[in-house]
Parts: C-alpha cells; structure tokens; sequence
C-alpha cells in the first residue's frame, strides 16, 4: 500500500465520455482516458482492506489491492501479470464489466468507490503499448485433444487455459468470425473489435486453432466430434431470446434485440445486407422494450444509425438513485443505471405493459398501459394494470430486449442426448460436467445469460476440471 493517506486526499475521477455529438457520428469507444499522473493517483485511493470486499465481489477474483498499488507504483508489468493470472483477457473486462468490485469496495459506501474497472483498462493497454504482453507458448502438449463450441468468452477463457495446459485445442464457432457475444453481441462504441482481433492473435500464435463457419451439430455431427476429441467443452450460450407473444408479434418492424445489434456489427465490419434483410433505425420512430444492458446498447446503436427518436421502456418500477435499506453495501446496488447511450437522446418510461402492436402488415403503432405493483398477503409483488391507462404510441420499429430463457436446444443440444435442468440450461456438475462424462459446459448454456465476468470465470473452472478429467495424475 504505497499510499496510506491516498483515499482521504485524493477524490474519485472519472475518466468519462467522449462529447455527445462526436460520438453519436461514428462506433468509436465512447469512453476518454485519463493521463498516467492522474490513473497513478486514482490507483493510491485503494486502501487494501484488511477484507478485500472488490476480491470478494469480483467473479473472476481479480488481486484488485496487490494491483492497485503495483499501478500506483507505475509498474505496468506487475500489475498486468498479476490482472492476467486471474482474467484471461482483462483488456474486454475493463471495457465491458459493470464492476461488482467497485459496489463492493469499501470506499462505495460514501459513493466514492476506487476507479477499478477503468483502472483495469488502463493496465492492460499500458502493458500491450510497452510489450509486456507477449505470446506464452506451451513447451510440452500432452496429446489430448479438445473441442470447445462457441467462441464466446466462456470458451475463448476454457480455451486459453486448457492450452497452456498443453492440450491441442480447437474452437468452433458458427458465425464468420471469433468473438461470440463479445463480438456480434456488443456494441463497438463499447468494445472495439480490434481489441479482440488483438488478443486472438497472441491465441493463434500460442497455437490454439480457430474455426469460424463451422456449425458443430451441421457441418460436423455428434459421431465426428466425440470420436475425434477426448473431451468437448459446450460454450454456445443462451440464444433462445425471450419472445412477447402478442397481437401483432408478425408484423414487419418488429425484431429482437439480439438480430439488430448483430447485424449492426457485421454490417460495420463489412458485410452487406439485401434491403429485404436490413433491420435500420434511420429516420425510424424507435421503441426499446426492456431496460437493461441489451436494451441499452439498442439505444445508442439506433441513435447513431440516426433514428429519428427513441424510447425505452420497462414493465418494473423506476429503481430508486440510492440503496433501499433491505439492499446494504457490499451487495449488488438494485438502483437506477444510466448508461453513455442514455446520455445521448433517448426518453425511459418505467411500469409499463405492452399489450399489443398494431399495423397492417409493419408495424405502425403499439399499446401500452401503465402498471402497478404491489405485495400481496404473502409478501410476493403482483403486477396490476392501472384502469384507463391505456396509450397508443406510433412506432417503426419495435426491438425486443428481455433477455434470455435458455440455450437453444433444437440440433446439437439435443442430439448429444445430455440432460437439461428445469430451466431449461445444460444441467452440470460442480465440475461443469455434463450427463455425458465427455462433455463439459461452461458460461451461459448451463447457468443462464448473465455477465461476461461471470462467463470467464465459468470457462476457468470447466478449463481446471477437463484437465484433471483428462490428465488425473
């Protein structure tokens, strides 16, 4: 701890955004950086506890105090090394990660958490600028082969470890390029895609093998795969979206989130759409139903296609600016969030249901109605329509963002002949082992969409235990 003093001297500072209106013109990453001076300083703010709440709170388990002060101290290898003993790519993290560490820190009970994720970021491009972040080929390979499905986080994270283990590793990914969610599911303006390029290629050079364009369950069958792998690694996400079966549901201009900020990313990466395919919020009147990330990333991505408005709504309450007293610190905060993308232009309504969409043919307008919750005799919230609240609201284009139910089943799911949970995920083990002994899975297929912090660190224990299955002695 170089800085005993560092926290009560020296005030929180954010980095922030970039000016709105440059911003919303282009898919640059929003957020600015601070100088080396300023990031040392904000560094000195740690107070390395007596109990690290932020290790507690992070999923990965990031030395968030040990690092701190290696940053404070302006060694930038240090502090990478000790960041990637715990985070195989903690350049994504620090870019895209909400910071249960920072509502965790010790500080955030007077709001002034230290600045970790931003810390993070700035870590991990200080050690790429100076070379410290080099290639860590496998001197011995154990002759074992792997194959991981789906090149998300939770399999780029099993798919590094299991490497360095010395295992041949192969990662199958459907669509035309690596990434997974990290890739077709976020935003550029949040997660530039050469900051994914750039590790992948550190990973091609440590010798995992990539292949893209290849359905695993279509182009290689479930006889080809566990005959030529001694163990398979499911990472294919929670893909089934969560649908609103309502009136109106088939009507043209009525999407799901997920396929607008794909076809977002791969139109800005250069692949072209027929007209008849194009999902584009120009000029377009935009409704945004759910109020979480995805929903979010929908807004800023519909504001800089130059939509000409809008709105998000959301069937809960608007969550209260600071702590309810049945919700302390260290916990997770259930408060408002605003993101960058709210900040440029957009209207949030909150308690609203949507009752049908209306149009003939597209979509023209849909109907809401104010909602109300409260508790009944059992303590549990029960929603109620308010009487005579309906509205009518002209729209263009609808974006569905209420998250997930469940991995998709239909093909290679079901034809492994694995067994599912009652919700529906691949059902595992304490060591992400699935029905069959062979196949593990990790990340959101067998827990449910969440964060991808929480889908590194799944990929981390599957990596662990698909060695000690291969490798027992």
């Amino acid at each position: 701890m170089g800085n005993p003093k560092g926290f009560m001297t020296i005030g929180r500072k954010d980095a922030g955004y970039r000016p709105v209106n440059d911003r919303i013109h282009d898919y640059g990453e929003v957020e600015q950086t601070l100088d080396e001076n300023d990031r040392m300083d904000q560094a000195a703010r740690c107070m390395d506890c007596g109990i690290p709440f932020c290790h507690w709170g992070c999923p990965v388990g990031s030395k968030i105090p040990e690092w701190q002060d290696m940053v404070y101290h302006a060694n930038w290898k240090g502090a990478y090394e000790i960041l990637h003993s715990t985070n195989s790519f903690p350049e994504f993290t620090g870019r895209v990660c909400p910071a249960p560490c920072e509502k965790a820190c010790v500080l955030a009970i007077h709001s002034e958490a230290v600045t970790i994720r931003e810390n993070e970021a700035s870590t991990v491009e200080h050690a790429f600028n100076l070379g410290f972040v080099q290639p860590r080929i496998p001197e011995v390979r154990t002759g074992k082969k792997i194959a991981i499905v789906g090149s998300g986080p939770a399999g780029l994270s099993a798919a590094d470890l299991l490497n360095q283990a010395g295992h041949e590793v192969t990662v199958f990914e459907k669509n035309s390029a690596i990434g997974g969610l990290l890739r077709f599911g976020i935003p550029d303006f949040k997660l530039s895609k050469t900051i994914i390029d750039r590790r992948l290629e550190i990973f091609l050079e440590e010798g995992i093998i990539f292949k893209p364009n290849v359905a695993v369950g279509v182009d290689i069958s479930r006889e080809e795969l566990l005959v030529n792998f001694d163990a398979v690694v499911l990472a294919n996400g929670a893909e089934q979206a969560r649908d609103l079966p309502l009136e109106g549901r088939d009507l043209k201009g009525v999407y799901y989130a997920m396929e607008f900020l794909s076809q977002s990313n791969k139109r800005i990466a250069g692949e072209e759409f027929s007209d008849e395919l194009n999902i584009l919020a120009k000029d377009k009147r935009v409704l945004v139903i759910g109020g979480g990330d995805t929903g979010s990333d929908c807004v800023g991505t519909s504001i800089r296609q130059k939509a000409r408005s809008v709105t998000q709504i959301e069937i809960l309450p608007k969550p209260s600016e600071n702590r309810a007293d049945n919700n302390p610190w260290p916990y997770w905060p259930n408060t408002l969030r605003t993101s960058s993308s709210h900040l440029e232009g957009c209207e949030r309504r909150w308690s609203l249901n949507t009752k049908r969409f209306i149009g003939d043919g597209e979509i023209k307008q849909v109907e809401l109605v104010t909602v109300n919750w409260d508790k009944d005799k059992a303590g549990r919230w029960v929603m109620t329509e308010k009487q005579g609240s309906e509205e009518i609201l002209d729209v263009d284009l609808v974006l569905l963002s209420m998250g997930f139910t469940q991995p998709v089943h239909n093909g290679l799911l079901d034809s492994l002949e694995i067994e599912y949970d009652q919700r529906g995920n691949v059902k595992v083990n304490a060591k992400k082992q699935t029905s069959n002994a062979k196949i593990f899975a990790c990340g959101d297929v067998e827990a449910g969409a969440s964060l991808v912090v929480r889908a590194i660190e799944a990929g981390k224990i599957a990596a662990f235990n698909v060695d000690e299955f291969l490798c027992p002695e």
